[in-house]
């Protein structure tokens, strides 16, 4: 559980930034794909006989679930030889371990590493107990946060380095959904910080917009914001 008290830091490596490529899953033939037109904002809302921790508990396996089948999928063309770093846009992302010392890693230790631990804490019934009776531990929600956060990383990483190989599988559709229901889920309930998922702004504009959620981070000053972190490459 301590691999989640890592904190993410970001600054410039002072080299002269890259050329910003074209954003392949940006393009309207793409973006309009969907498995289902169901409206999310209502499917992320807490019922009213759902005590809210049993909520976030439920949800959060189901996206660690799917999302760990979705990066399945194109794991084959994920490597070390291809993608060197965690790398989302002009971000990278670094693995923290149990004494809190920042590992750099490729994008497929990194996800094995998430998946890995998300795991062990899903099937951990100190910590998301399925027995009637059973209490949450008080650190629940911070758990739920920071599992979140690491689901997204992983999430854009999918699309920054490996949407042509979603395309080719046709699975971009499904990838939208999930994409979709997630960042509605994890602003209902204000689970990740905004400055995590600005780097996918200008995606969660196009795919969430209709979905009746353009806040916490996707408007006018999300969209500055992410702009501006396209102008060096960070670490985290």
């Amino acid at each position: 559980m301590d691999w989640l008290m890592g904190k993410s830091k970001g600054k410039p490596n002072g080299k002269k930034p890259a050329p910003e490529e074209k954003k392949l899953y940006l393009e309207p033939e793409y973006t309009k794909s969907r498995i289902t037109d169901f409206e999310f904002k209502e499917l992320v809302m807490l019922p009213r006989e759902i005590d809210l921790n049993e909520w976030l508990a439920s949800n959060t396996t189901t996206f660690f679930h799917h999302i760990n089948l979705q990066y399945s999928t194109i794991s084959e063309f994920c490597t070390g030889e291809s993608c060197q770093t965690m790398a989302v846009c002009n971000t990278q992302y670094y693995w923290y371990d149990e004494r809190g010392k920042k590992i750099k890693c490729t994008a497929p230790q990194y996800v094995d590493f998430v998946m890995s631990s998300v795991q062990k804490l899903v099937t951990d019934e100190d910590v998301f107990p399925t027995k009637y009776g059973k209490e949450f531990p008080n650190s629940f929600e911070s758990l739920v946060k920071k599992i979140c956060k690491y689901l997204f990383h992983v999430l854009a990483h999918i699309y920054s380095s490996h949407f042509k190989e979603t395309l080719a599988l046709e699975l971009h559709g499904h990838l939208n959904t999930l994409y979709t229901h997630f960042i509605l889920f994890i602003r209902e309930f204000n689970l990740v910080d905004p400055k995590e998922t600005t780097i996918m702004d200008d995606l969660t504009e196009v795919l969430c917009s209709s979905s009746g959620s353009s806040s916490n981070g996707s408007g006018s000053n999300g969209s500055s914001n992410s702009a501006g972190a396209q102008n060096h490459v960070k670490e985290r």
